[in-house]
């Protein structure tokens, strides 16, 4: 759920006299390639004589019925929310909890097609979840909660807590045991395992984090040597796919007792690649090209999984020298700007990759482009920007200070000049109206033949040119 959501349900649930109280939301259905995510999509709170407060708390049939039928005009699914003030952790149910969700779970799924999702609010703000199918409920491994701070209440027996306080004392001395249990647990996925990604990697496995993903289609070649951190020479005679590298450095680098790194060896624009990527908790955008990083926005946001970006542009005189150099980092998630309101991706070039153009000589060659491939990098400068990235991560899980991720930041090398950059989330912002739609997510992968493709995208492209058009002239009236 978002963090917004979170508020909402919280100040509803946890009482000032100390009782328990119910409410229903809507949630939508993200599917990965192993792991299925039920999104939070509306609170949707009782009306007058809807629902009971007596020490326990009670809901009526005509709450449910109206809840489940505005549900299934959106396509939805119900949730069930009650609270144990008095709990803490992750709630297991009592028999009157049980009955009062299994009673009302056939019906739900008679109207809406799809199965009562049930959840317990602790009074120290942690959640439990379970699914109800075909008369029993499964319980789910974790409920996370999104926005400027990712916080994660993880179901114990599903996903045990496990840390190293002999490897990892200097890390847990930073945030605390408890803290370090939560946040090395979470799935973390580096998309881009270039000169960036494979430091990435190789700090998350160092901290102790025991399920990292790699996700790169590339291979190592003799020009990548000179960034890539640990690639050697005979990774690259071999021509070694990328995620090979990053998954042995993985291994080499990670503290923890139980340490899993899972090898992608593909494209996030594919629809295998995107399945992929939706089974993690975070998601490192370290990708230099315009497509992947606009796929991964889309997911920050219709899938709630946080994506920390980065990049960084070196700037030289046509003369030879370098004139300066800028990074920037940020992170995608709601409450904040996505990429394409700060101006990380343009969707005109996000629109030509797809068709091809952007890798097509001649379309770069009439156009007066530059190539998006063989820009300038040093290895020197890349350090700072994996760093970057690593700051956002800690800022989104650890929230020093009680704060979370900052405005996007970008620093400029030839002045020493670091500034949070003023974006805001521009008027009809597509990827910020379609938060927590999961599958209903827009659509930007890579599913059919090239021709087929092309053509698909045109059409697409038209497609938004249209909705922004109509929106402005709608803005006027």
């Amino acid at each position: 759920m978002t963090a917004t959501d979170h508020q909402d349900l919280t100040r509803h649930l946890l009482r000032p006299d100390g009782q328990e109280d119910i409410c229903l939301a809507t949630y939508s259905v993200s599917t990965g390639a192993h792991r299925t995510s039920r999104l939070i999509t509306s609170v949707e709170l009782p009306r007058a004589g809807e629902r009971e407060v007596h020490g326990n708390a009670s809901i009526t049939g005509g709450y449910v019925l109206r809840v489940a039928a505005q549900a299934t005009r959106r396509g939805s699914g119900v949730v069930m929310l009650h609270s144990h003030p008095g709990g803490r952790g992750w709630q297991r149910m009592s028999t009157q909890d049980a009955d009062a969700e299994s009673s009302y779970a056939d019906l739900v799924q008679q109207l809406t097609g799809m199965p009562l999702v049930g959840m317990t609010l602790a009074g120290n703000e942690s959640w439990s979840a379970r699914v109800w199918t075909e008369g029993r409920a499964e319980w789910a491994a974790s409920v996370r909660r999104v926005g400027r701070t990712l916080v994660t209440s993880w179901n114990d027996e599903l996903i045990p807590s496990i840390a190293d306080t002999t490897t990892q004392a200097r890390t847990i001395s930073a945030w605390g045991e408890a803290l370090h249990r939560d946040i090395t647990r979470l799935r973390v996925l580096v998309v881009g395992v270039g000169s960036v990604g494979l430091d990435v990697v190789q700090r998350l496995a160092a901290t102790g984090i025991l399920e990292i993903g790699v996700m790169d289609f590339d291979r190592i070649e003799t020009l990548n040597r000179d960034r890539m951190i640990g690639a050697t020479r005979r990774d690259a005679r071999l021509r070694r796919p990328k995620v090979d590298v990053a998954a042995r450095l993985a291994r080499q680098a990670s503290t923890a007792k139980t340490f899993t790194v899972t090898r992608h060896h593909d494209s996030v624009c594919s629809p295998t690649g995107l399945a992929d990527a939706l089974d993690y908790d975070v998601i490192f955008s370290c990708v230099d090209r315009p497509w992947p990083r606009a796929v991964l926005n889309t997911v920050a946001y219709a899938d709630l999984i946080p994506v920390i970006d980065g990049g960084i542009a070196i700037d030289v005189f046509e003369s030879g020298g370098m004139r300066g150099a800028t990074r920037r980092a940020q992170t995608a998630t709601p409450e904040m700007p996505c990429l394409a309101c700060t101006g990380q991706v343009d969707m005109t070039e996000v629109a030509l990759e797809m068709s091809g153009d952007l890798d097509d000589p001649e379309y770069i060659r009439r156009a007066g482009r530059d190539s998006v491939s063989g820009r300038p990098n040093v290895a020197a400068l890349c350090a700072a920007v994996s760093g970057s990235q690593l700051e956002q991560f800690v800022s989104l899980v650890a929230h020093p200070a009680g704060l979370g991720v900052p405005s996007a930041l970008r620093f400029s090398l030839a002045l020493h000049h670091l500034e949070h950059l003023p974006h805001q989330t521009q008027p009809y912002c597509p990827t910020e109206s379609q938060i927590a739609v999961g599958d209903a997510r827009t659509d930007l992968r890579r599913d059919g033949s090239w021709q087929h493709f092309r053509r698909g995208l045109r059409g697409r492209f038209n497609e938004v040119v249209d909705y922004w058009l109509e929106a402005i002239a709608n803005s006027g009236r």
